[in-house]
């Protein structure tokens, strides 16, 4: 059977589980506010050598089905320059990394690739939180057979509608991933970061609620009552499973938040008041001891930015 490659969307070319009460979602709240979109651009083999570029807000996600391959990199810190792949393997670059397959010249590996277009972009927070690539064998993620076979089978045969479903069968492959790091995050390379301290039950307890409602008066006191536990054994454990502070993470997690909302047009003032912040003063201050830059600067260089 033929290659199918659709070209829109990109012209060139064993820790062990964590487990929390089913009442806690951990990753709804988080892409709720932070969405990603995912764009088919490639099914069939790959021969020789293929290049994919690093562009701003660019993100891959690609499954090789059958095959081997090498791919390499240029200098990334934390990232090998050449890796072996010899086995179906999800491969997920969430921020832009130029890459480069090598496969043999003919009859090459088969890939079903996607970019990957999350809001917020290098500040959404689960990009900051994951490894430059993270590279999974297809049979360690549980359950994530099924949404691969309605996925292949919408990317063998073009029929009415395959792109666009092909498109939310990649995003929810990559929400099984995601679900599937935060139960295993030892195994997918994560080291200290958000999604640690979501694999951590007593610390998940208080993300899931500070991201919920981020204008609500978290003390240090309610923070490790969130948490069920004092405060210094909750302080110790925060820093060292998330890396920051419990005032720290919180002050982020709010700019992150307003930078989403001025993105998306809303006016100073109601950023202010639905990130957490007294008023609009409050807000720019912050913010430009944050980014080094006022919120209507970053906002206009951030529309040239996409704009060119």
């Amino acid at each position: 059977m033929g290659a199918v490659t659709y070209t829109k969307h990109y012209p060139s070319f064993k820790a062990g589980a964590t487990t929390l009460p089913p009442a806690i979602d951990r990753l709804s709240g988080l892409l709720d506010r932070f969405r990603v979109r995912a764009h088919l651009f490639h099914a069939g083999a790959l021969c020789g050598t293929t290049a994919f570029e690093a562009k701003p807000g660019r993100a891959f996600l690609h499954v090789l089905r059958r095959g081997e391959l090498v791919v390499t990199h240029d200098k990334v810190k934390g990232l090998k320059r050449r890796v072996v792949v010899s086995e179906p393997t999800l491969m997920l670059y969430p921020r832009p990394v130029a890459h480069t397959f090598h496969n043999p010249p003919r009859d090459g590996s088969d890939f079903t690739c996607a970019t990957l277009d999350f809001d917020g972009a290098e500040h959404n927070p689960l990009v900051a939180a994951l490894p430059a690539l993270v590279l999974v064998p297809l049979a360690q993620v549980d359950g994530l057979q099924p949404a691969l076979d309605l996925l292949f089978a919408e990317t063998d045969r073009v029929r009415c509608g395959s792109r666009l479903l092909a498109d939310r069968l990649f995003e929810v492959v990559l929400i099984q991933l995601l679900r599937w790091l935060i139960d295993h995050p030892g195994a997918g390379g994560i080291g200290t970061g958000l999604i640690s301290g979501l694999a951590d039950p007593r610390l998940a307890r208080l993300l899931v609620a500070l991201h919920a409602a981020p204008a609500a008066a978290w003390s240090l006191e309610r923070m490790a009552a969130q948490a069920g536990m004092s405060r210094t054994a909750f302080a110790v454990a925060f820093k060292q499973t998330t890396g920051a502070t419990p005032a720290g993470y919180l002050a982020d997690w709010r700019l992150t938040l307003a930078m989403s909302e001025l993105r998306a047009g809303g006016l100073l003032k109601a950023v202010a008041d639905s990130v957490g912040y007294g008023s609009a003063t409050a807000l720019s201050k912050a913010f430009k001891q944050r980014y080094g830059v006022s919120p209507r600067d970053w906002r206009k260089a951030d529309q040239e930015r996409y704009e060119t």
